[in-house]
């Protein structure tokens, strides 16, 4: 019997959507300036070229200028630091992203660390991660991930989280550290865990406050997860069956759905949970940007 909450996403993203749109024919109207957002993508990968196509839609639909540079596979570390460079320089482009994960040949932390920390709407640049892990966020761009995950917990928990235990599975730089740094700022008990954590089961049980981020499909289960916790999924994974002779795939996310909405107190689902939020955190950080 489900019992918890549906964290909707969706429709929490698309009420924002509307409030940035109106603050950006704001800033048209009064400034005549009009948020600039340009993204680069590397190769082909289908999963990156469906990301792309849904930031480009929403960046419209907000009123934005946006461009797309689409690379070849096998362009070279210098064009794109090039590129880059052209973009930090570019008067009309307030914010930058390079589509992850990149071809094997490229270096990752170059290429996100030359983008300007003004533009870095993504919240990847040591400038920005820095401020964020000191607790200066007025003036730094947080990951989108994490900062949409934040305002859904906060919906359901308030923004002072004092006296409860959260706990993040994954450790990753783009979730898992600046997951903890967010709760931390808001005074919960923070335990980040991951593939050597030992009972990780028993360490999750504790929590309030789950936050699953490490890309394996319904990892979770109802005993994890302690009861009327708030449970927060931003894996996607996609798992592929065979009915009737033919192959279907679906999305999953790392929590069985089904079994931890019958404990919990809120859940997000896969898909329309955290996805829809962090296309809409960018989009709020390129109006912070351009303003």
């Amino acid at each position: 019997m489900t019992t918890a909450i549906r964290i909707d996403g969706k429709a929490k993203a698309a009420e924002m959507s509307e409030k940035i749109a109106a603050d950006t024919a704001l800033l048209k109207a009064e400034h005549d300036l009009t948020p600039g957002l340009a993204v680069v993508i590397i190769g082909e990968d289908p999963a990156s070229q469906i990301y792309v196509r849904n930031k480009k839609k929403r960046a419209e639909s907000c009123g934005f200028y946006s461009v797309q540079h689409s690379l070849a596979e096998d362009t070279s570390q210098e064009e794109i630091l090039r590129l880059i460079d052209e973009l930090n320089n570019d008067a009309s482009i307030h914010g930058i992203l390079v589509q992850l994960p990149l071809p094997g040949h490229l270096d990752e932390q170059q290429i996100t660390q030359s983008i300007s920390p003004a533009k870095d709407v993504d919240g990847f640049h040591f400038v920005n991660i820095g401020k964020l892990t000191s607790g200066r966020t007025a003036d730094a761009f947080v990951p989108c991930t994490p900062a949409g995950c934040m305002l859904m917990i906060e919906d359901h928990l308030g923004a002072d989280l004092s006296g409860l235990s959260a706990v993040v599975v994954g450790r990753s730089n783009i979730v898992g550290k600046p997951m903890a740094s967010l709760l931390l700022q808001a005074n919960a008990t923070v335990t980040v865990t991951h593939s050597r954590t030992k009972d990780l089961a028993g360490v999750v049980r504790r929590a309030d406050i789950v936050v699953a981020a490490v890309g394996r499909a319904n990892m979770i289960e109802r005993d994890w997860v302690k009861p009327g916790a708030v449970v927060i999924d931003v894996g996607i994974n996609r798992i592929e069956s065979t009915v009737d002779g033919e192959t279907k795939s679906r999305l999953t996310g790392d929590v069985d759905f089904e079994s931890v909405s019958e404990v919990a107190k809120a859940i997000t689902p896969v898909p329309g949970g955290v996805g829809p939020m962090t296309i809409v955190m960018l989009m709020s950080n390129t109006l912070r940007a351009a303003r």
